[in-house]
Protein backbone atom coordinates (compact mmCIF):
# COMPACT_ATOMS: atom_id res chain seq x y z
CA UNK A 1 0.00 0.00 0.00
CA UNK A 2 1.37 3.46 -0.67
CA UNK A 3 2.63 5.88 1.88
CA UNK A 4 1.35 9.19 2.06
CA UNK A 5 3.61 9.85 4.85
CA UNK A 6 0.66 11.63 6.94
CA UNK A 7 1.46 12.39 10.19
CA UNK A 8 -0.21 14.01 13.72
CA UNK A 9 1.86 14.90 16.84
CA UNK A 10 -0.53 16.61 19.99
CA UNK A 11 -1.43 16.73 23.04
CA UNK A 12 -5.43 16.50 23.98
CA UNK A 13 -7.51 16.44 27.55
CA UNK A 14 -7.08 12.39 27.91
CA UNK A 15 -2.97 12.85 27.57
CA UNK A 16 -2.36 16.02 29.13
CA UNK A 17 -3.64 18.21 32.14
CA UNK A 18 -5.02 21.32 31.30
CA UNK A 19 -2.39 23.35 32.40
CA UNK A 20 -0.26 21.71 30.41
CA UNK A 21 -2.40 22.32 27.69
CA UNK A 22 -2.66 26.60 28.47
CA UNK A 23 0.82 27.11 27.34
CA UNK A 24 0.64 25.15 24.12
CA UNK A 25 -2.47 27.13 23.25
CA UNK A 26 -1.63 28.76 20.05
CA UNK A 27 -3.74 31.49 19.12
CA UNK A 28 -4.50 33.05 15.53
CA UNK A 29 -1.02 35.11 15.45
CA UNK A 30 0.70 32.30 16.57
CA UNK A 31 -1.05 29.95 14.33
CA UNK A 32 -0.25 32.05 11.40
CA UNK A 33 3.43 32.65 12.03
CA UNK A 34 3.92 28.63 13.02
CA UNK A 35 2.40 27.83 9.71
CA UNK A 36 4.47 29.82 8.15
CA UNK A 37 7.64 28.51 9.53
CA UNK A 38 6.60 24.80 8.81
CA UNK A 39 5.80 25.49 5.19
CA UNK A 40 9.37 26.88 4.69
CA UNK A 41 11.13 23.63 6.39
CA UNK A 42 12.03 21.24 3.38
CA UNK A 43 10.65 17.65 5.39
CA UNK A 44 7.34 19.34 5.54
CA UNK A 45 5.32 19.91 2.35
CA UNK A 46 1.80 20.27 4.23
CA UNK A 47 0.35 21.15 7.35
CA UNK A 48 -2.29 22.18 9.60
CA UNK A 49 -2.64 23.27 13.10
CA UNK A 50 -5.63 23.14 15.01
CA UNK A 51 -5.58 24.69 18.58
CA UNK A 52 -8.85 24.14 20.94
CA UNK A 53 -9.62 24.38 24.74
CA UNK A 54 -8.88 20.27 24.86
CA UNK A 55 -6.24 19.79 22.35
CA UNK A 56 -3.47 20.85 20.20
CA UNK A 57 -2.49 18.74 17.34
CA UNK A 58 -0.54 19.42 14.15
CA UNK A 59 -1.11 17.65 10.79
CA UNK A 60 1.42 17.19 8.41
CA UNK A 61 2.52 15.69 5.25
CA UNK A 62 6.34 14.87 5.37
CA UNK A 63 8.95 13.71 3.32
CA UNK A 64 10.32 11.28 6.56
CA UNK A 65 7.39 10.33 8.98
CA UNK A 66 9.70 9.56 12.10
CA UNK A 67 11.91 12.56 11.18
CA UNK A 68 8.68 14.27 10.65
CA UNK A 69 7.21 13.19 13.90
CA UNK A 70 10.91 14.23 15.64
CA UNK A 71 10.61 17.88 13.42
CA UNK A 72 7.06 18.14 15.50
CA UNK A 73 7.22 17.77 18.67
CA UNK A 74 10.96 19.90 18.61
CA UNK A 75 8.89 22.32 16.86
CA UNK A 76 6.03 22.58 19.98
CA UNK A 77 8.67 22.61 22.47
CA UNK A 78 10.16 25.64 21.06
CA UNK A 79 7.47 27.21 20.01
CA UNK A 80 6.40 27.42 23.44
CA UNK A 81 9.46 27.45 25.18
CA UNK A 82 9.31 24.19 26.78
CA UNK A 83 11.54 21.76 27.29
CA UNK A 84 11.11 18.11 25.26
CA UNK A 85 11.38 16.37 28.94
CA UNK A 86 8.65 17.96 29.75
CA UNK A 87 6.37 17.07 27.09
CA UNK A 88 7.30 13.76 25.63
CA UNK A 89 5.09 11.72 28.19
CA UNK A 90 2.20 13.39 27.02
CA UNK A 91 2.55 13.80 23.23
CA UNK A 92 0.53 10.63 21.22
CA UNK A 93 1.92 10.58 17.43
CA UNK A 94 0.34 8.85 14.69
CA UNK A 95 1.27 7.77 11.33
CA UNK A 96 -0.66 7.11 7.82
CA UNK A 97 -4.00 5.58 8.26
CA UNK A 98 -3.60 6.38 11.90
CA UNK A 99 -3.60 9.82 11.67
CA UNK A 100 -6.78 9.26 8.79
CA UNK A 101 -8.62 7.84 11.55
CA UNK A 102 -7.35 10.30 14.07
CA UNK A 103 -8.87 13.02 11.74
CA UNK A 104 -12.07 11.16 10.92
CA UNK A 105 -12.54 10.39 14.94
CA UNK A 106 -12.00 13.97 15.88
CA UNK A 107 -13.93 15.50 13.55
CA UNK A 108 -17.19 13.11 14.01
CA UNK A 109 -16.88 13.85 18.31
CA UNK A 110 -15.99 10.44 19.28
CA UNK A 111 -12.70 12.10 20.94
CA UNK A 112 -14.12 14.48 22.54
CA UNK A 113 -14.79 15.19 26.10
CA UNK A 114 -18.63 14.65 25.71
CA UNK A 115 -19.17 12.23 22.86
CA UNK A 116 -21.46 13.24 20.22
CA UNK A 117 -20.93 17.32 21.09
CA UNK A 118 -20.99 19.66 17.70
CA UNK A 119 -18.52 22.34 18.68
CA UNK A 120 -15.48 20.43 17.50
CA UNK A 121 -16.26 19.69 14.01
CA UNK A 122 -16.82 23.77 13.51
CA UNK A 123 -13.36 24.02 14.91
CA UNK A 124 -11.97 21.81 12.70
CA UNK A 125 -13.42 23.54 9.86
CA UNK A 126 -11.80 27.06 11.07
CA UNK A 127 -8.26 25.58 11.66
CA UNK A 128 -8.91 24.08 7.93
CA UNK A 129 -10.18 27.53 6.48
CA UNK A 130 -7.19 29.39 7.90
CA UNK A 131 -4.65 26.83 6.66
CA UNK A 132 -6.26 27.20 3.53
CA UNK A 133 -6.10 30.86 3.44
CA UNK A 134 -2.33 30.38 4.83
CA UNK A 135 -1.47 28.52 1.68
CA UNK A 136 -0.20 25.71 4.04
CA UNK A 137 -2.40 22.64 2.79
CA UNK A 138 -1.76 20.40 -0.62
CA UNK A 139 -3.69 17.73 -2.21
CA UNK A 140 -3.66 15.37 0.24
CA UNK A 141 -4.57 17.33 3.11
CA UNK A 142 -7.31 19.10 1.33
CA UNK A 143 -8.38 15.48 0.73
CA UNK A 144 -7.79 14.48 4.13
CA UNK A 145 -9.78 17.10 5.68
CA UNK A 146 -12.80 17.25 3.23
CA UNK A 147 -13.09 13.97 3.87
CA UNK A 148 -13.20 14.45 7.33
CA UNK A 149 -16.32 16.70 6.94
CA UNK A 150 -18.33 14.18 5.07
CA UNK A 151 -17.35 11.51 7.47
CA UNK A 152 -18.81 13.84 10.37
CA UNK A 153 -22.03 14.37 8.45
CA UNK A 154 -22.38 10.46 7.74
CA UNK A 155 -22.05 9.78 11.41
CA UNK A 156 -24.25 12.62 12.40
CA UNK A 157 -26.95 11.42 9.81
CA UNK A 158 -26.75 7.91 10.22
CA UNK A 159 -26.90 7.48 14.47
CA UNK A 160 -28.03 9.10 17.28
CA UNK A 161 -25.31 10.28 19.01
CA UNK A 162 -26.09 13.44 19.44
CA UNK A 163 -29.15 13.22 20.57
CA UNK A 164 -29.65 12.92 24.13
CA UNK A 165 -28.60 15.04 26.42
CA UNK A 166 -25.42 14.96 28.27
CA UNK A 167 -25.80 17.69 30.68
CA UNK A 168 -27.83 18.59 33.76
CA UNK A 169 -29.43 21.53 32.24
CA UNK A 170 -29.92 19.42 28.63
CA UNK A 171 -31.21 17.00 30.34
CA UNK A 172 -33.74 18.69 32.53
CA UNK A 173 -34.87 20.10 29.05
CA UNK A 174 -35.04 16.89 27.87
CA UNK A 175 -37.70 15.56 30.53
CA UNK A 176 -39.54 18.96 29.92
CA UNK A 177 -40.25 18.10 26.41
CA UNK A 178 -41.50 15.16 27.30
CA UNK A 179 -43.98 16.45 29.17
CA UNK A 180 -45.20 18.93 27.55
CA UNK A 181 -44.08 18.30 23.82
CA UNK A 182 -44.21 21.88 22.36
CA UNK A 183 -42.44 24.22 24.90
CA UNK A 184 -44.05 27.55 22.80
CA UNK A 185 -46.37 29.49 24.87
CA UNK A 186 -45.07 28.08 28.28
CA UNK A 187 -44.11 29.49 31.32
CA UNK A 188 -40.62 28.97 33.52
CA UNK A 189 -39.61 30.03 36.69
CA UNK A 190 -35.99 30.11 38.18
CA UNK A 191 -35.83 30.44 41.84
CA UNK A 192 -32.44 31.34 42.23
CA UNK A 193 -29.72 32.51 39.99
CA UNK A 194 -27.57 29.51 39.69
CA UNK A 195 -25.18 28.92 36.53
CA UNK A 196 -27.15 25.41 35.81
CA UNK A 197 -30.59 27.27 36.18
CA UNK A 198 -29.26 30.19 33.87
CA UNK A 199 -28.25 27.38 31.46
CA UNK A 200 -31.39 25.08 31.48
CA UNK A 201 -33.45 28.19 31.17
CA UNK A 202 -31.33 29.88 27.94
CA UNK A 203 -31.84 26.03 26.34
CA UNK A 204 -35.60 26.14 26.95
CA UNK A 205 -36.28 29.82 25.66
CA UNK A 206 -34.33 28.20 22.05
CA UNK A 207 -37.10 25.61 22.47
CA UNK A 208 -39.73 28.21 22.16
CA UNK A 209 -40.16 29.25 26.19
CA UNK A 210 -41.52 32.76 25.76
CA UNK A 211 -42.35 33.99 29.75
CA UNK A 212 -39.65 33.53 32.02
CA UNK A 213 -39.35 34.85 35.77
CA UNK A 214 -36.30 35.36 38.02
CA UNK A 215 -36.34 35.49 41.49
CA UNK A 216 -33.95 35.70 43.79
CA UNK A 217 -32.89 36.62 47.16
CA UNK A 218 -30.75 40.06 45.93
CA UNK A 219 -33.41 41.58 43.58
CA UNK A 220 -30.66 42.89 41.77
CA UNK A 221 -28.95 39.82 40.66
CA UNK A 222 -32.94 38.59 39.67
CA UNK A 223 -33.39 41.35 37.38
CA UNK A 224 -29.58 41.07 35.95
CA UNK A 225 -30.67 37.75 34.86
CA UNK A 226 -34.36 38.69 34.14
CA UNK A 227 -32.79 41.25 32.04
CA UNK A 228 -30.78 38.83 29.75
CA UNK A 229 -33.26 36.55 29.71
CA UNK A 230 -35.28 38.77 28.30
CA UNK A 231 -38.14 37.72 31.76
CA UNK A 232 -39.37 39.27 34.64
CA UNK A 233 -37.84 39.76 38.09
CA UNK A 234 -39.65 39.02 40.79
CA UNK A 235 -39.01 39.88 44.84
CA UNK A 236 -38.08 36.51 46.75
CA UNK A 237 -40.68 36.96 49.16
CA UNK A 238 -43.30 37.17 46.40
CA UNK A 239 -42.22 34.43 44.00
CA UNK A 240 -44.78 31.77 46.50
CA UNK A 241 -47.86 33.52 45.78
CA UNK A 242 -46.51 33.29 42.25
CA UNK A 243 -45.77 29.72 41.48
CA UNK A 244 -48.96 29.06 40.00
CA UNK A 245 -48.48 30.75 36.64
CA UNK A 246 -45.14 28.29 35.97
CA UNK A 247 -45.53 25.72 33.91
CA UNK A 248 -41.97 24.84 34.57
CA UNK A 249 -40.38 26.03 38.02
CA UNK A 250 -36.54 25.59 37.82
CA UNK A 251 -35.34 26.05 41.93
CA UNK A 252 -30.87 26.29 42.12
CA UNK A 253 -31.08 28.19 45.55
CA UNK A 254 -28.30 28.00 48.57
CA UNK A 255 -30.51 27.40 51.13
CA UNK A 256 -29.89 25.36 53.86
CA UNK A 257 -33.58 23.88 53.93
CA UNK A 258 -36.51 23.76 51.71
CA UNK A 259 -37.71 26.73 50.15
CA UNK A 260 -40.75 24.87 48.21
CA UNK A 261 -43.13 22.54 50.35
CA UNK A 262 -45.73 20.14 49.53
CA UNK A 263 -48.71 22.43 50.73
CA UNK A 264 -47.24 25.98 48.78
CA UNK A 265 -47.28 22.97 45.53
CA UNK A 266 -50.68 22.03 46.44
CA UNK A 267 -51.88 25.38 46.77
CA UNK A 268 -50.50 26.43 43.13
CA UNK A 269 -51.86 23.43 41.20
CA UNK A 270 -55.17 24.22 42.84
CA UNK A 271 -55.06 27.68 41.12
CA UNK A 272 -53.85 26.10 38.06
CA UNK A 273 -56.93 24.28 38.16
CA UNK A 274 -54.49 20.53 37.87
CA UNK A 275 -52.52 21.78 34.34
CA UNK A 276 -49.26 19.53 34.82
CA UNK A 277 -46.02 21.54 36.82
CA UNK A 278 -42.69 20.28 36.28
CA UNK A 279 -40.11 21.41 38.96
CA UNK A 280 -36.95 20.53 38.42
CA UNK A 281 -34.49 20.96 41.63
CA UNK A 282 -30.84 21.46 41.23
CA UNK A 283 -29.53 22.48 44.64
CA UNK A 284 -27.46 20.66 47.38
CA UNK A 285 -28.89 21.15 49.85
CA UNK A 286 -32.31 19.94 48.08
CA UNK A 287 -34.60 23.61 47.35
CA UNK A 288 -37.85 21.46 46.90
CA UNK A 289 -39.69 18.71 49.48
CA UNK A 290 -39.67 15.45 48.11
CA UNK A 291 -43.14 14.84 49.60
CA UNK A 292 -44.32 17.39 46.31
CA UNK A 293 -43.79 14.39 43.86
CA UNK A 294 -47.11 13.03 45.48
CA UNK A 295 -49.22 16.17 44.40
CA UNK A 296 -51.21 15.09 41.49
CA UNK A 297 -50.61 16.76 38.39
CA UNK A 298 -46.68 17.65 39.01
CA UNK A 299 -43.55 16.21 38.34
CA UNK A 300 -40.83 16.48 40.36
CA UNK A 301 -36.83 15.78 39.23
CA UNK A 302 -34.14 16.15 41.67
CA UNK A 303 -29.82 16.49 40.51
CA UNK A 304 -29.88 12.50 41.25
CA UNK A 305 -32.60 12.01 38.90
CA UNK A 306 -31.23 14.20 36.20
CA UNK A 307 -27.62 12.46 36.48
CA UNK A 308 -29.32 9.50 36.44
CA UNK A 309 -30.78 10.73 32.36
CA UNK A 310 -27.23 12.17 32.14
CA UNK A 311 -25.83 8.32 32.95
CA UNK A 312 -28.57 6.46 30.73
CA UNK A 313 -27.95 8.99 27.66
CA UNK A 314 -23.99 8.48 28.23
CA UNK A 315 -24.39 5.19 27.57
CA UNK A 316 -26.76 5.70 24.74
CA UNK A 317 -23.99 7.65 22.48
CA UNK A 318 -21.26 5.22 23.53
CA UNK A 319 -23.29 2.53 21.80
CA UNK A 320 -23.82 4.83 18.93
CA UNK A 321 -20.39 5.71 19.28
CA UNK A 322 -19.45 1.76 18.14
CA UNK A 323 -22.24 2.24 15.13
CA UNK A 324 -19.89 5.61 14.30
CA UNK A 325 -16.34 3.60 14.53
CA UNK A 326 -17.87 1.38 11.60
CA UNK A 327 -18.35 3.92 9.35
CA UNK A 328 -15.30 5.85 9.90
CA UNK A 329 -13.25 2.33 9.65
CA UNK A 330 -15.09 2.40 6.15
CA UNK A 331 -14.19 6.29 5.14
CA UNK A 332 -10.51 5.24 6.30
CA UNK A 333 -10.68 2.37 3.59
CA UNK A 334 -11.70 4.97 1.32
CA UNK A 335 -9.16 6.88 1.52
CA UNK A 336 -6.61 4.59 1.83
CA UNK A 337 -8.05 3.62 -1.92
CA UNK A 338 -7.83 7.54 -2.91
CA UNK A 339 -3.95 7.92 -1.74
CA UNK A 340 -3.46 4.47 -3.83
CA UNK A 341 -4.44 5.85 -6.93
CA UNK A 342 -2.46 8.40 -6.86
CA UNK A 343 0.62 6.36 -7.63
CA UNK A 344 -1.15 5.29 -11.04
CA UNK A 345 -0.60 9.01 -11.88
CA UNK A 346 3.21 8.88 -12.31
CA UNK A 347 3.34 4.89 -13.83
CA UNK A 348 -0.21 6.07 -16.74
CA UNK A 349 2.71 9.57 -17.45
CA UNK A 350 5.68 6.92 -17.30
CA UNK A 351 3.85 4.49 -19.99
CA UNK A 352 2.66 7.26 -21.93
CA UNK A 353 6.07 8.63 -22.15
CA UNK A 354 7.70 5.29 -23.05
CA UNK A 355 5.11 4.69 -25.53
CA UNK A 356 5.81 7.95 -27.37
CA UNK A 357 9.19 7.32 -26.97
CA UNK A 358 9.02 4.41 -28.96
CA UNK A 359 6.45 5.88 -31.36
CA UNK A 360 8.99 8.80 -32.19
CA UNK A 361 12.10 6.47 -33.01
CA UNK A 362 9.95 4.19 -35.39
CA UNK A 363 8.63 7.41 -37.01
CA UNK A 364 12.05 9.03 -37.53
CA UNK A 365 13.29 6.20 -39.45
CA UNK A 366 10.03 5.37 -41.80
CA UNK A 367 10.70 9.19 -42.53
CA UNK A 368 14.27 8.56 -43.65
CA UNK A 369 13.00 5.63 -45.88
CA UNK A 370 10.33 7.21 -47.28
CA UNK A 371 12.23 10.52 -47.96
CA UNK A 372 9.71 11.67 -50.50
CA UNK A 373 7.16 12.65 -48.46
CA UNK A 374 5.49 15.49 -48.53
CA UNK A 375 4.93 18.01 -45.50
CA UNK A 376 1.43 16.85 -45.62
CA UNK A 377 1.82 13.04 -45.73
CA UNK A 378 4.29 13.48 -42.77
CA UNK A 379 2.06 15.12 -40.35
CA UNK A 380 -0.59 12.39 -41.59
CA UNK A 381 1.45 9.95 -40.65
CA UNK A 382 2.16 11.88 -36.92
CA UNK A 383 -1.27 12.28 -36.42
CA UNK A 384 -2.01 8.15 -37.09
CA UNK A 385 1.12 7.08 -34.88
CA UNK A 386 0.07 9.38 -32.31
CA UNK A 387 -3.91 8.22 -32.48
CA UNK A 388 -2.71 4.99 -32.59
CA UNK A 389 -0.60 4.83 -29.62
CA UNK A 390 -3.69 7.04 -27.97
CA UNK A 391 -6.52 4.26 -28.34
CA UNK A 392 -3.97 1.35 -27.55
CA UNK A 393 -3.29 3.07 -24.31
CA UNK A 394 -6.42 4.27 -23.43
CA UNK A 395 -8.55 1.07 -21.94
CA UNK A 396 -5.46 -0.03 -20.08
CA UNK A 397 -5.32 3.94 -18.40
CA UNK A 398 -8.69 3.83 -17.45
CA UNK A 399 -8.63 0.52 -16.05
CA UNK A 400 -5.28 0.94 -14.50
CA UNK A 401 -6.65 4.29 -12.01
CA UNK A 402 -9.91 1.97 -11.38
CA UNK A 403 -7.86 -0.58 -9.95
CA UNK A 404 -5.97 1.45 -7.79
CA UNK A 405 -8.73 2.78 -6.33
CA UNK A 406 -9.29 -0.98 -5.54
CA UNK A 407 -7.85 -3.06 -2.08
CA UNK A 408 -5.29 -5.01 -4.29
CA UNK A 409 -4.75 -1.91 -6.82
CA UNK A 410 -0.36 -2.24 -6.19
CA UNK A 411 -0.62 -5.62 -7.51
CA UNK A 412 -1.66 -3.60 -10.84
CA UNK A 413 0.73 -1.20 -10.76
CA UNK A 414 3.48 -3.44 -10.13
CA UNK A 415 2.59 -5.87 -13.00
CA UNK A 416 2.67 -2.75 -15.35
CA UNK A 417 5.83 -1.58 -13.82
CA UNK A 418 7.30 -4.99 -14.77
CA UNK A 419 5.86 -5.87 -18.21
CA UNK A 420 7.03 -1.91 -19.44
CA UNK A 421 10.30 -2.18 -17.55
CA UNK A 422 9.53 1.25 -15.80
CA UNK A 423 11.66 0.81 -13.02
CA UNK A 424 15.10 0.01 -15.43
Amino acid sequence: MAEPNLIVVGVNHKSTPVEIRERLAFNQGKIEDSTERLVNLPDISENLIISTCNRVEIYARVSDVEKGIDLLKGFICDTHDMKIQELDEFFYCYRNEETVEHLFRVSSSLDSMVVGESQILGQVKDAYNLAQTLRSTGMVLNQLFEKAFTVAKRVREETRIAESAVSISSAAVELARKIFENLEEHTVMLVGTGEMAELAAKHLISYGVKTVYVASRTYERAANLAKTLNGSALAFESFKNELHRADIVISSTAAPNFIIGKEMVEKAIHQRKYSPMFLIDIAVPRDIEPEVNNVEGVYLYDIDDLQSVVSANLKEREKEAETALEIIRNEVTKFESWIESLDAVPTIVELRNRAETIRKLEVEKAMTRLGHLSEDDKNTIEYLTTSIVNKILHKPTVNLKKQTRMQEGHVYLKAIRHLFHLDD
